[in-house]
């Protein structure tokens, strides 16, 4: 049946579209707080490797079966996203914006790891795939993307003096 797998695909490219002008306001709201972008240079690249990803799940996905375990755990990390943004309000944005004299937020899923919506990412970039069967999708992607957050979070802890 090919209709699960296209409304599982609809939602998460619904999810990342929507999310894209939250994402661009609040980035509006800290510049004007007196805020500044950091590793700029890289952001097309974050874009580059999710846009390659989605279009490689509609590409081999749609007349695939969902694996329900792997689809429990994509639903368990999504959690763990509504948790982020939840968490960071705000001050959630797709882009490195340092507030000077901000604090860093420690409650949420940040009272236990650094970056948790990068924990979230590599998540999805590897469950989803797994969730249609398409392993190599999920390898291929999750290098990709472990690539693209190395220079990422090295840009993220510089800006913040980790």
């Amino acid at each position: 049946m090919i209709w699960p797998s296209i409304a599982l695909l609809a939602f998460v490219t619904l999810q990342r579209l929507v999310e894209l002008p939250i994402a661009h306001a609040n980035k509006k709201r800290l510049l004007a707080a007196g805020g500044y972008e950091v590793g700029a240079g890289h952001y097309p690249l974050l874009v580059a490797v999710h846009a390659a990803w989605l279009a490689s799940l509609w590409w081999l996905a749609p007349e695939r079966p969902i694996h329900l375990p792997f689809f429990a755990l994509f639903l368990l990390i999504e959690l763990g996203r509504i948790w982020v943004l939840r968490t960071l309000g705000q001050r959630w944005t797709t882009r490195i914006v340092v507030v000077p004299g901000e604090t860093l937020v420690a409650n949420g899923p940040y009272r236990f790891v650094n970056h948790p919506n990068y924990l979230v990412v590599i998540g999805e970039i590897a469950l989803l795939p797994l969730v249609f069967g398409l392993w190599q999708i999920a390898a291929i992607f999750s290098l990709l993307n472990a690539a693209a957050l190395t220079v990422r979070i090295r840009a993220e802890n510089a800006a913040l003096g980790r």
